[in-house]
């Protein structure tokens, strides 16, 4: 079981880590400009460029998927069934949620 304590500091760290996907979230978007066909910066450069970009796209992707997770875990933090691990119901480690405040499952489960 979780202290309320534990929560508090679970809820801060949780608020901090929006903030930073947020950020990460708002630099990738600016990364992921399409590369004009038009733009003479060479063939290789340009070919580069676009894997870069399908690189950015890729970590939005998940950045923009981690902030949901993050919003939800936020929104079921005072749930009486935080900290427990969907699967099999025991606790998930306090260690586990502050790497990872957005998992849902024990270290077993998730394996």
């Amino acid at each position: 079981m979780i202290s309320q304590a534990d929560r508090d500091r679970l809820r801060v760290h949780i608020c901090r880590e929006q903030d930073k996907v947020r950020a990460d979230i708002a630099s990738l978007s600016m990364q992921v400009e399409p590369v004009a066909p038009n733009n003479a910066i060479g063939r290789i450069s340009r070919m580069d460029a676009i894997s870069s970009r399908n690189m950015s796209e890729a970590k939005l992707r998940d950045a923009r998927s981690r902030l949901v997770l993050l919003d939800h875990a936020l929104s079921r933090i005072d749930h009486p069934d935080f900290g427990l691990c969907a699967d099999c119901g025991d606790p998930i480690s306090l260690a586990r949620l502050q790497l990872m405040p957005e998992s849902r499952f024990c270290v077993d489960c998730a394996g």
